[in-house]
């Protein structure tokens, strides 16, 4: 595969993922009543607990099948977050207990979360827009 096929589906994942993070972070400082009463699974039906798991896998096994690269920050961050979304899949579908019990952890205050999302959002989203073109532009001698 050319380098440049490389690059673009890491940069396209890597928006998306970026994209993700940021509303997800936006969502847990404007709903945080919803997401904590979310967060503790009280009463959670097994079905959508199992069709999570089975999202989470499909994502994470799509990001590794189609971008499985270590050698670039940004390659690693994209394979990182493919490893981290098929991981929570594979514990959702085959130890849901164990899973659902860590929500259940009265530490959990949601603007520290709502702040980390949006960090590695922001990085992310840095890094797929931005940091790539300056650096383009400096081999190409237009900075």
């Amino acid at each position: 595969m050319e380098k440049a096929q490389i690059a673009n589906k890491t940069v396209l994942i890597a928006r998306i993922v970026s994209m993700y993070f940021l509303v997800s972070g936006l969502g847990f400082l404007l709903s945080d009543k919803y997401y904590s009463a979310m967060i503790a699974h009280t009463g959670s039906d097994p079905i959508l607990i199992n069709l999570s798991g089975m999202v989470h896998f499909f994502i994470g096994m799509t990001i590794l099948v189609v971008h499985f690269r270590w050698r670039q920050p940004l390659q690693i961050i994209v394979s990182l977050f493919g490893v981290m979304f098929l991981l929570k899949g594979v514990f959702l579908i085959a130890l849901p207990e164990l899973t659902l019990q860590a929500g259940q952890n009265s530490m959990q205050v949601m603007w520290p979360m709502a702040a980390g999302f949006i960090g590695i959002g922001l990085l992310v989203f840095y890094l797929s827009f931005f940091h790539g073109r300056a650096h383009s532009n400096v081999k190409k001698g237009l900075s």
